[in-house]
């Protein structure tokens, strides 16, 4: 596959994978290729735990899929991130951004345009969507062959300090690198999110994994192969829109966009 093609393909997988184990050449290229990454005076500050044990990979589940119930019931989610989300093909191609959910089922339609509010937010409580989604999450996760943690070593990576932006910029280069290598090998990845919006739950994925003091762990991804025809989810979204050149591009100063790119 030439590498345009891989960065125009690459992918945020929501649906399952194949319970195939990732095999070891594979796993060893994927770490091949994020130490391939840039960092500042070649620190490689970037750790990485690789995880196959099922009980492990079932704790991690479970406690996302929790994470996932309460931030939805309480609300925190949709406040936080109600920038991001899109119920309408016109809104989606007006922002060119954001995640559109186009895959809902036939009675949460109706209601789309009040999720944000109080009513809306006591109408998903009382269909249990929050539950639903929850458990829809912890047996995606349940599912999946491997987790990688990503880990940045605190020598480097001191948050407030100016020069902590590159040891994040080297573990997002990192991780970019996995991410675009996955669509070389008929993989898919996600980003195990949830138990960063719920107070103390990140730090159980911290116990369970036995990070050491001198790391932090930043991420956890979910990864495996995909299979032949994926399955989408009951409430799905897509996020394939992007925004035009035009939009994020300035010629010269910031004062003149670039034009024509479009």
């Amino acid at each position: 596959m030439e590498f345009l093609d891989v960065v125009r393909l690459r992918r945020t997988t929501n649906g399952p994978f194949l319970p195939d184990p990732v095999t070891e050449e594979h796993q060893r290229l994927l770490m091949e290729v994020a130490g391939r990454a840039p960092s500042q005076l070649n620190s490689q500050p970037w750790r990485f735990v690789l995880v196959e044990d099922r009980g492990t990979i079932g704790t991690v589940a479970a406690i996302s899929g929790a994470s996932m119930a309460e931030a939805m019931s309480n609300g925190t989610f949709f406040e936080r991130y109600k920038p991001y989300f899109r119920f309408s093909e016109a809104e989606m191609e007006h922002e060119r951004s954001g995640m559109l959910f186009d895959k809902l089922p036939a009675p949460l339609r109706p209601f789309t345009g009040q999720v944000f509010t109080r009513r809306g937010q006591r109408m998903l409580n009382g269909l249990r969507v929050p539950q639903t989604l929850g458990e829809e999450n912890r047996k995606l996760i349940a599912g999946s062959p491997l987790l990688i943690g990503v880990m940045l070593d605190r020598s480097e990576y001191r948050p407030g300090e100016l020069s902590s932006f590159y040891s994040v910029f080297s573990m997002g280069a990192a991780m970019e690198n996995i991410w675009l290598t996955t669509v070389e090998l008929g993989m898919g990845i996600q980003f195990i999110s949830f138990p960063m919006e719920v107070p103390g739950e990140w730090a159980k994925l911290e116990r369970l994994l036995e990070v050491p003091a001198d790391l932090e762990l930043m991420a956890v991804y979910r990864l495996g192969y995909l299979p032949g025809e994926q399955r989408r989810p009951a409430i799905d979204w897509s996020s394939h829109q992007r925004k035009l050149p035009s939009q994020y591009v300035f010629r010269g100063t910031c004062a003149t966009p670039q034009d024509g790119w479009d």
